[in-house]
């Protein structure tokens, strides 16, 4: 299995558990149903679902510094919680570059619904987002 579609697990996952109200365990257990997967590809869906809901303040925090005209609760679902994983890659996963970050995070924009103009939006708020999360870092 890709990176990509742990990826896009994870956002299933995310999306269960934010707009269904679904438990992380059933949201899990749900989108995972039916895939055949090794215990490191599990690993990382698991740490993509637990370390976004872990740092859920702190990323939508940042999600709503960098909102022009925009409301978090008012966002589209889509966008809120690709907004959400890809933050939480951000600051919680060094290791994978920030442009991968980015690119997956439209790439499943695109293919969940969000319009051109809701792709530049996600590009938009990561940019400014992650620019501000490296000056921290510095």
């Amino acid at each position: 299995m890709s990176r990509r579609l742990s990826r896009e697990l994870a956002f299933k996952a995310l999306f269960q558990i934010d707009v269904g109200k679904s438990t992380p365990r059933l949201a899990l257990l749900y989108t995972l149903e039916g895939f055949k997967l090794i215990g490191k590809e599990v690993l990382f869906i698991r740490d993509l679902v637990d370390g976004t809901l872990a740092n859920l303040d702190q990323i939508d925090q940042i999600i709503k510094r960098h909102l022009v005209n925009w409301q978090l609760k008012r966002l589209p679902a889509v966008n809120r919680n690709l907004l959400r994983l890809a933050l939480y890659e951000i600051i919680g996963r060094p290791d994978i570059p920030l442009a991968v970050t980015i690119n997956e995070a439209l790439e499943l924009a695109r293919k969940y619904g969000s319009s051109e103009e809701g792709v530049a939006f996600i590009n938009s708020v990561l940019d400014r987002a992650s620019g501000e999360i490296s000056s921290k870092e510095d």
